[in-house]
């Protein structure tokens, strides 16, 4: 195997989703639609969706509301177009089969953008299933009554003026369940109790669409992209002994407003939380405040999963052995993501010349893998081929470079838009490349991994579905698209991604292990910069929010080892205690 060079381009830190087709940058509508209260409409800027080396450009709700005809109206004059169809409740089980907890998530489904509700109710199930159980449903098919059914209830307010039920307004005002409301149509629940002020201490306002790049919480300076034009709603505290502020949203100015309110039972948040995603974004907030309302007794825990990432038989075996024979000696249980087949076959490495090479070919390669099983290691399988073909997608078609189950094309300015699908994605050729890399396992005498990891992060329905069938984890960020709630076709035009602080079973039915402090680059990468310790630390830091949370990263054993071992001393002496992913 002396003639495969060992390949330089490494998996990229996180999802850049901005300008996936049908989502290009310059294609999100942005239509000046008035909203509630606002004094200059003109005023509100478009996104500026410029690359986001290490965002996750889910679409926002600015924009895409009606045109308010009086407080508490519940009417709207947004277009129909985009209106989905209220498809029958969708119940699953939490990672935690027999946990007794269960959570209602209503979402929004009218107007012309009614579809991101489904997305955003997609986000917010996946959280839940930390907890437990949840029933994801349209807020307008909400049965009288049915809160009592449930530990807590999270409504996502993402359409302007959505025709709630009244019923709901009631039940959540005379409940004493936990319920967290999130950004709009909050006006129709306080316009329904005319002493809603004086109950709770607090009032809602204006939508503020001011430069706000941080929210504090817990004392750290949580992130929020400045140039997120939904903007959030505002609320005027009037009593401070029965409204707490849970978290604090900073303008650039330096003034601050509430981000996060609580009054008894019932906690607000004054936008949807799911939007231009980082490693360190205020959407930690939002997943610690769930442990108040799904599991309030949660002891403070701060645990941490490594993985090897990129193995394949071009390798370098002495680089591998230095990485893992050091986890061992300092006691740390680690993953290693392994690809089971090495291509080339445009020999961009090769001298033009087309190269191929499995597990069981490389000798040396297997011994240091059936090392790293006994001596602290749990094997991850990271594609077949973690390429599609002979396809450049986007950069080589060489085996780690490449996407394997998704189409992506790079353009001159090195931005990447996300397609689609590759052309022969089924159900069946998923399976089949998901098998073909398993027998590649059995064929090198090695166990087959019970934890997938989908290449570059990047899959159809049909792939993960494939991955549900055959493992028993997955350990990523993970894409998800409109379809999978209401039925029907998935729309790869509106992606959505997302990374998880603790463990989940998500809208695919597959325990999901965190990935959420991205990757060591000590260079440049196409468009994304470098990425060194002290970035994957202060990430940590800040993923301290959660109280129980699990932090993840990975690392390549082609770099210098002493990023690897700053990296965990910084992490360490943060309190994180290194875990099995196996344990998870």
């Amino acid at each position: 195997m002396s003639t495969i060079k060992i390949r330089t381009i490494r998996l990229f830190t996180a999802f850049a989703l901005g300008s996936m087709a049908g989502c290009a940058a310059d294609a999100i509508s942005e239509d000046q639609v008035p909203l509630r209260k606002v004094s200059d409409p003109g005023a509100i800027a478009g996104k500026d969706l410029a690359t986001a080396r290490t965002a996750i450009w889910n679409a926002g709700v600015h924009g895409r509301g009606g045109k308010r005809t009086g407080p508490g109206t519940g009417t709207s004059t947004a277009s129909g177009a985009g209106v989905v169809s209220v498809a029958a409740p969708r119940s699953v089980l939490g990672v935690d089969a027999a946990s007794t907890v269960t959570a209602l998530v209503l979402y929004d489904t009218t107007g012309q953008w009614g579809a991101l509700g489904e997305l955003y109710a997609i986000g917010t199930a996946n959280l839940a299933s930390h907890f437990g159980g949840w029933t994801a449903k349209a807020a307008t098919a909400y049965t009288c009554g049915e809160l009592a059914n449930y530990s807590a209830t999270i409504y996502l307010g993402s359409t302007f003026d959505e025709p709630l039920p009244a019923c709901l307004l009631d039940d959540v005002l005379a409940t004493t369940r936990p319920v967290i409301w999130a950004y709009y149509n909050v006006w129709q629940l306080a316009g329904r109790s005319p002493t809603f002020g004086t109950t709770y201490g607090w009032t809602p306002g204006d939508l503020d669409f001011s430069s706000i790049a941080e929210v504090d919480y817990k004392g750290r300076a949580l992130a929020r992209y400045a140039a997120n034009a939904d903007g959030i709603l505002g609320v005027t505290v009037t009593n401070a002994a029965k409204a707490t502020v849970l978290a604090t949203a900073k303008r650039s100015g330096g003034t601050t407003t509430p981000w996060a309110v609580r009054s008894g039972h019932l906690t607000y948040v004054t936008e949807i939380p799911f939007s231009y995603m980082t490693e360190s974004d205020r959407y930690l907030v939002f997943a610690d405040l769930l442990f108040d309302a799904l599991a309030p007794a949660t002891a403070e825990r701060h645990r941490l999963v490594l993985r090897l990432e990129d193995i394949n038989p071009s390798d370098d075996v002495s680089q591998l052995q230095a990485v893992a024979q050091y986890l061992n000696s300092q006691h740390i249980p680690f993953g290693y993501g392994v690809i089971p087949q090495y291509t080339d076959p445009l020999g961009i490495y090769n001298n033009g010349t087309p190269v191929q090479a499995r597990l069981d070919q490389t000798p040396a390669l297997v011994t240091v893998l059936q090392y790293m099983a006994s001596h602290g290691g749990t094997e991850v399988m990271h594609g077949s081929t973690h390429q599609w073909d002979a396809t450049i997608n986007p950069y080589t078609a060489v085996t780690a470079d490449d996407d394997e189950f998704y189409r992506v094309i790079e353009n001159p300015d090195l931005t990447l838009n996300f397609v689609g699908p590759v052309m022969e994605d089924s159900l069946a050729w998923a399976g089949g490349r998901l098998d073909t890399g398993k027998a590649d396992f059995a064929s090198a005498h090695l166990t087959a991994p019970a934890i997938f990891e989908v290449p570059h992060y990047a899959g159809s329905v049909n792939t993960y579905r494939a991955v549900a069938t055959r493992f028993a984890s997955r350990w990523e960020r993970v894409l998800y698209f409109t379809g999978l709630f209401r039925g029907g076709a998935p729309d790869y035009t509106q992606p959505f991604g997302q990374l998880f602080p603790y463990a989940v079973r998500d809208a695919y039915g597959t325990r999901v292990l965190p990935e959420n402090l991205g990757n060591i680059e000590p260079t440049a990468f196409h468009s994304y910069p470098p990425r060194l310790p002290a970035d994957i630390i202060a990430a940590g830091q800040n993923n301290l929010v959660v109280r129980d949370n699990v932090a993840g990263f990975y690392f390549h054993c082609f770099f210098d080892i002493q990023y690897l071992k700053d990296t965990i001393a910084g992490l360490r002496a943060l309190g994180y205690q290194f875990v099995s992913p196996a344990s998870l």
